[in-house]
């Protein structure tokens, strides 16, 4: 089965857990932003993710974008740069709801796939 690299803000690290056990209970593995969720300091936590992004036996990303602060399909800084540096290396990159709208053009233009709240969308692509 195939890895799955989980990104998201860690304000909806408990929703990031939970598409955590759904992906698990479909048989995939999935690897957490660890570091981040621990709290460690952002470049200890970005490198060591980054490795994780760009590790040849990881080619699917999801970007858990959901609901923060009121703002639907938040996609922050550090989640637009994890998608940037997944599509330099030409990974599969899924968000698990729409398309966050001040980075419509560039989620388009890197090919970026839509789950629209549904995790068997991966399987359909």
């Amino acid at each position: 089965m195939k890895n799955i690299v989980l990104c998201g803000s860690m304000k909806v690290k408990d929703e990031i857990v939970r598409i955590q056990s759904l992906l698990l209970e479909k048989g995939y593995n999935v690897l957490l932003p660890v570091e981040c969720m621990e709290g460690k300091p952002k470049v200890i936590a970005s490198r060591a993710h980054f490795d994780r992004i760009v590790d040849a036996d990881n080619e699917i990303i999801l970007i858990v974008n959901a609901t923060k602060n009121g703002i639907n399909n938040y996609i922050g800084p550090n989640s637009f740069a994890e998608i940037a540096f997944a599509f330099y290396h030409n990974k599969i990159v899924y968000v698990l709801n729409d398309f966050y709208e001040p980075y419509l053009d560039e989620l388009e233009g890197w090919g970026v796939k839509e789950l629209h709240g549904s995790l068997n969308n991966i399987e359909e692509i």
